[in-house]
């Protein structure tokens, strides 16, 4: 996708609508996540002046909101930013579209590859992913929790280290442990 694509669709995830006037007020309003998101998006341009200013403006922000996430990290659109402040994102994580990244959340690895998160994810604060994990689609990792192992879609994830509980279908509920 176009970075201004990708800027629109984490536009919509803040107010649920897209607009020029929404983007310049929620630049110039303090909205961190969107001012985070959007200077992070357009660093991905092809157009050199405008890379050279992103990039600027994005290093600038992340030492500001204590937030490094690598330019180059492969990041769906979507993104939300909750509290935007002190997130670290390895370079080699793999985000999908509309995910929800709380504050304090670290996304890391020492071995090379790091997590992959599938679509729809809320990750709580204070969450360690660990190494490459995969976060399935629609799952939920709870405050605090430390996940080394992957984490199927639709399920919950809590605790250190994390375990499974409650994944709710149609009429029943299912107590697993990871």
């Amino acid at each position: 996708m176009k970075p201004f694509d990708l800027i629109k669709a984490d536009l919509y995830r803040h107010t649920g609508k897209v607009s020029l006037l929404l983007i310049c007020k929620n630049l110039f309003n303090n909205n961190r996540s969107f001012k985070y998101t959007f200077w992070l998006r357009l660093a991905n341009s092809h157009n050199f002046i405008i890379r050279l200013l992103a990039k600027l403006m994005h290093q600038h922000l992340s030492i500001k909101y204590q937030i490094q996430i690598p330019v180059k990290t492969q990041i769906g659109p979507g993104l939300y930013l909750g509290h935007a402040s002190s997130l670290m994102i390895n370079s080699t994580a793999v985000i999908g579209l509309n995910c929800n990244l709380s504050q304090f959340t670290t996304i890391g690895s020492n071995h090379g590859k790091a997590a992959v998160i599938g679509n729809n994810v809320y990750i709580g604060p204070n969450v360690c992913l660990v190494e490459a994990v995969n976060i399935g689609d629609y799952a939920t990792i709870g405050a605090g929790a430390v996940v080394v192992k992957n984490v199927p879609s639709n399920m919950t994830a809590v605790g250190n280290p994390a375990r499974l509980i409650l994944n709710k279908e149609p009429g029943r509920y299912i107590l697993n442990t990871i």
